[in-house]
């Protein structure tokens, strides 16, 4: 368990919580190896009791260690300390999308396509690097109080995949794919649907698909036609909306196919938003049937003769009277088509025909040429021995196909002509058909042709699934690990179900599930109370404050400005409007005061500044300087005089004190000096000095 103030690793101190979520509780931590605030996310217990979904979750974590790009959050680190699993990840201080839309009802055209934009280029940093998201969503991009925007959660959405996590826990139904609803092989084509909805929601405020089951908004996103943001908000221009209707479209084919298309589109519509450019793809129609015209004949027939000048040069070695009859029958032939053909030229055919009595001669000498070299009459040294060398040593370096799809590795593969060899081995821990290992690492320099075995998991024979619904929590449990499956147990309110029964579990009931692998059972807590609790943020900043009071379901009302005593609370939250641990309805608005810092107190001085009397050598009647100036600076009085007492009265003064200068000129007599040996006289000194007298004063408080 977690504690405030403890080590992770002899490393990372446990500073504060900042947030929890599905599977994770995240918490501010100092990385004190190398001095700098990071946030620690670490797994929640039911799944770190579960071996399998930890061995995936470490190696998809690791796997997003690789990644370092200004828009992603980047992974430092990925460990386990006792039962607690974490990861360690680039600590951003901000609000998550989903929050910043809530608190915005909508977001601008400009702004919803700036943000998207940099998720676009933190996604397409990842899919460079064979990485897929698979749990595109606002709550997983979070916006830095500096605006940056940053894209979290790399290869934990992959590893509950894999482990049949609840779309309760995953809160990714509604951004989902088609081909993920359906349970399909998802690619990079994926993360663009996702990021297509989540643009969906930017816009409008809402999500496209809603209902009240996530089956129900699975079906959905499979059958159902994607609605036009322009009816939610009329004012998004046209280019916008089809850049989210080709995202989002069924078909992965018919969607961009990678990121860059995205990011290219996108920053159009800042440039051009009235213009209609974007173009969406359909495969079908491209493929289609169609009649050829007779233009596209003609220009069968142009390209054909320029592709086909070697035969034109071996129908010149026939006699005259075949190729006479060849060409009357092409001319015969153009005749039916000199409605087409009237750029025909006959100088161009003789041109033509030069060019290849040209080109023949040229193959003929480089075939003699290669026939000489390759019985040693023309001989250029090592020149042959080394450039076979370098051909018989061309190499490649190998790709990283662990993890991908065996498909997906195959072509890759052959693509860097290798040749990939298939071998299968029984995993529960990995869906069918993925890549678990390589015989030859990635990074490695391998000559073409090598030979790749690519080991693939293959599916377990499955056990079906029994029905654990309407069973308490431990009963479901007990048949659920009688058949070998392990159990995850989630908790939600639900006013229908009395509290402990089972709600539902994934997968359903009658399916096949391959044994030892997981079974996630929600268990209701009963009708949820509709009280919230106020939860305290005073000394928080603005932003942290209202993502609090947001996530505990209250908005935030009016944000106001004033001074506080405590310096300590300058540019923060110093009040709120219900109190801390009260309980107020759910959607309740709270007022907060933001301090500007402690209120300026102001003085005065009102009396005469008497005569410069600490010297000595001050007579009346003296010219004096005299200057006032308070402690932080300011000059109030610079003046000179011949009479005291100099009468003052200053209001308005912010410093509590200040310093009187007094600065006056002194003659001083000669000294007669007597020699008594000689008698004689000299004369010393005499003539002005400078005098400086300095008194502290202290105002009063107005």
């Amino acid at each position: 368990m977690i504690k405030i103030g403890m080590m992770i690793a002899e490393r990372y101190e446990i500073l504060e919580k900042i947030g929890t979520g599905g599977m994770s509780d995240v918490y501010k931590a100092k990385d004190h190896k190398l001095n700098r605030f990071v946030a620690v996310k670490v797994l929640k217990q039911e799944f770190s009791e579960n071996a399998n979904f930890v061995s995936k979750f470490r190696i998809e974590a690791q796997a997003a260690a690789g990644l370092m790009h200004p828009n992603i959050v980047n992974v430092y680190d990925v460990g386990e300390e006792g039962e607690n699993h974490y990861i360690v990840m680039e600590l951003v201080e901000g609000i998550t999308l989903k929050k910043y839309i809530e608190k915005k009802a909508r977001l601008s055209v400009k702004e919803a396509v700036s943000i998207a934009i940099q998720v676009s280029m933190g996604i397409e940093a990842a899919h460079n690097n064979h990485i897929i998201h698979r749990d595109i969503k606002p709550q997983n991009i979070i916006i830095s109080k500096e605006g940056k925007v940053k894209v979290t959660d790399f290869g934990i959405a992959k590893a509950a995949t894999s482990n049949t996590i609840t779309s309760n826990v995953m809160g990714s139904v509604h951004y989902t794919s088609p081909e993920q609803a359906r349970g399909g092989y998802s690619d990079e084509k994926s993360d663009i649907y996702s990021l297509g909805i989540t643009m969906f929601e930017m816009l409008t405020g809402r999500v496209p698909f809603n209902g009240e089951t996530t089956v129900a908004i699975a079906i959905k996103h499979i059958q159902e036609e994607f609605p036009s943001p322009r009816e939610y908000v009329p004012e998004i221009p046209i280019c916008v909306e089809q850049i989210v209707f080709k995202c989002c479209q069924k078909s992965p084919d018919r969607r961009y196919q990678s990121m860059s298309e995205l990011i290219v589109d996108l920053k159009q519509s800042l440039i051009s938003p009235d213009e209609d450019f974007v173009k969406v793809n359909d495969p079908d129609e491209e493929a289609s049937t169609r009649m050829i015209t007779d233009r596209d004949m003609v220009q069968i027939k142009r390209q054909s003769e320029n592709r086909d000048s070697m035969d034109e040069a071996m129908r010149l070695r026939k006699d005259v009277r075949d190729r006479d009859s060849s060409r009357r029958y092409e001319e015969d032939e153009d005749e039916d088509w000199d409605d087409d053909e009237e750029d025909y030229d006959p100088k161009m055919e003789k041109i033509t025909t030069i060019l290849a009595v040209v080109a023949a001669l040229l193959i003929g000498c480089i075939l003699i040429f290669l026939v000489g070299r390759t019985m040693g009459v023309f001989s250029f040294g090592g020149d042959q021995e080394a450039d076979t060398k370098e051909q018989e040593t061309e190499q490649v370096e190998m790709i990283r196909v662990v993890g991908m799809h065996v498909d997906e590795a195959k072509r890759l593969l052959l693509e860097l002509e290798l040749t990939p060899e298939i071998k299968y081995e029984v995993s529960t821990s990995y869906d069918a058909g993925t890549v678990l290992r390589a015989s030859v690492q990635d990074g490695l320099m391998i000559d073409k042709g090598t030979n790749i075995i690519l080991t693939v998991a293959e599916a377990a024979e499955g056990v079906q699934v029994p029905d654990a619904t309407g069973k308490s929590q431990t009963e479901a449990t007990s048949l659920l690990e009688k058949e070998g499956f392990v159990v995850n147990a989630v908790e939600s309110h639900d006013a229908a179900v009395e509290k402990g029964i089972v709600i539902s579990q994934s997968p359903e009931a009658g399916t096949t599930a391959s044994e030892g692998s997981s079974i996630t059972i929600r268990v209701s807590l009963g009708a949820e109370d509709n009280k919230v609790r106020v939860p305290d943020v005073v000394g928080m900043t603005e932003m942290d404050a209202i993502a609090t009071l947001t996530e505990s379901g209250l908005p935030v009302g009016n944000v106001t400005e004033t001074t506080h005593e405590d310096e300590a609370l300058t540019d923060k939250v110093c009040y709120q409007s219900y109190s801390v641990g009260s309980y107020v309805d759910k959607g309740t608005s709270v007022d907060l005061r933001i301090s500007t810092g402690p209120s300026q107190k102001t003085y005065r001085y009102a009396e005469g500044i008497t005569a410069p009397t600490e010297d000595a050598s001050y007579q009346n009647g003296m010219e004096v300087a005299v200057t006032l100036t308070t402690l932080d600076g300011t000059q109030l009085l610079s003046t000179r005089t011949t009479s005291f007492p100099v009468a003052v009265n200053y209001t308005g003064i912010k410093s509590a004190g200040g310093t009187i200068r007094f600065t006056f000129t002194v003659q001083t007599a000669p000294t007669i000096i007597t020699d008594p040996e000689t008698g004689e006289t000299t004369t010393e000194g005499g003539g002005s000095e400078q005098k400086t007298v300095e008194r502290q004063v202290s105002f009063t408080e107005e």
